[in-house]
Formats: structure tokens, sequence, C-alpha cells
């Protein structure tokens, strides 16, 4: 693989996350909120009559395990980005050759969301009444705090840009697997993300699948 700048590399990375504030500004100054609440009914009313309103049966059922909650509430925080983001790292510093087509994969990922964040801001289900926020409940962790929401959109839940660098991530990996055992733990990566983001009540089960659909899209087309 041809040296990459690692300066230019973070560079992009800078780039495309200003990318994310912006549209999180533009949104926000345009009552984003109002319409992000009105966005996530409409969803919760489409997976009602699709029949796949599970979130909050799941969550029911996880709640009866604090501590397993606690151990989700983590992989959210921090362990989802951290992995595809340590993932790149780990083939930068490798000099692997699939590196760049990793990276095109996870940026394509990124910015392909932002116009849908744009156009169809969606508040995430912990903000609707019969979820549970369990990052405030369980982990007593607030991301609506002043400080901590200004690094995010907090009316970002469709597509997931979690399930779509899982699906991106899990696939890099199990290409790279020497054993059986390792490819089918990088495939179920995806829906073990998915788990974590329905059971924390911080994505709808169609707000997985799009991220699926997208991260698959991004894998495809780069």
């Amino acid at each position: 693989m041809k040296e990459l700048s690692a300066r230019r590399e973070v560079t992009l990375g800078l780039l495309v996350y200003a990318l994310y504030l912006l549209v999180r500004k533009l949104v926000l100054d345009r009552d984003g909120r109002e319409r992000a609440r009105r966005n996530a009914d409409c969803v919760v009313a489409l997976e009602r009559r699709l029949g796949l309103l599970v979130e909050p049966a799941v969550q029911r059922a996880l709640l009866r395990f604090p501590r397993v909650v606690y151990g989700l509430n983590v992989g959210y925080g921090l362990f989802n980005v951290g992995l595809t983001v340590g993932w790149l790292a780990f083939l930068y510093r490798r000099g692997d050759p699939g590196y760049r087509g990793f990276r095109r994969a996870c940026l394509a990922a990124h910015v392909c969301a932002q116009p849908v964040f744009l156009v169809f801001p969606t508040a995430p289900p912990r903000e609707l009444e019969g979820f549970v926020d369990t990052l405030s409940e369980v982990s007593g962790f607030d991301l609506e705090h002043p400080l901590l929401v200004r690094l995010y959109n907090p009316v970002a839940a469709m597509p997931s840009l979690h399930v779509a660098f899982a699906w991106v991530t899990g696939a890099t990996m199990a290409e790279r697997s020497s054993s059986a055992g390792g490819r089918a733990a990088a495939y179920g990566y995806p829906a073990l993300v998915s788990l974590v983001v329905i059971g924390t009540g911080n994505h709808y089960l169609l707000d997985a699948v799009a991220g699926a659909a997208l991260g698959a899209l991004a894998r495809r087309v780069t």
C-alpha cells in the first residue's frame, strides 16, 4: 500500500465530523427538535402497522438483567465506534491494502447519512412515552447534558450509523479471519449492535434495518 500521511487521514476524519456537526446545527436551528419528534411518531406508527414495534418488549426483557443493560450501555457509548476507529488504526499501522477500501466505506456511510439527518431528523425512542432511556436510568449517564449534546446530533436516529459502521467493520473483519468461528462472530457483530441500539432506547428497529442497508451499500459502491 502506498504510504499515506497520518495527518491527512486524521484531517479527513475531522472534516467528515465537521460536516456532521454542520448538519446538526442546521437542523436544530430550524425547529429540529419538534420536527424530529413528529418524525419519530411516524416511524413508530409505521412499525406498528407493519407489526415491527418490538422495541418496548425487547427493553422490558433486558431490564430484568440490569448488569446486561449496563454492558449494553457501555457498548453503545464506547465500544461500537471505538472498534471501528481501532480497526481503521490497526489496518493503517499494518499497511494493509484493504485499509483504503474500509476507510472509503466508512466515509461513504457517514456522508450518505447526512442528507437523511437533514431532511428527516428523528428523535430516538428514549424520548418517547413507552420507552426507557437506559443510559440515564441504569447507568446515570445523561446524553442530553449541555456539554455532551454539543458533540453529537441528538435527532439523528434514522438511519443508525452505529449499525452501518458495524456492518462495514464486521464484514471487513470477516474477510481477514482465518477461522470459521471468527468469521461467524464478525458477521454476527451487526446483529449484536442492533440489539444494543434497540435495547438502550437509542434507535428503532427500522433505524437498524436502514443502517445495515446503508453499510452494505457503502461497501458495495466503494
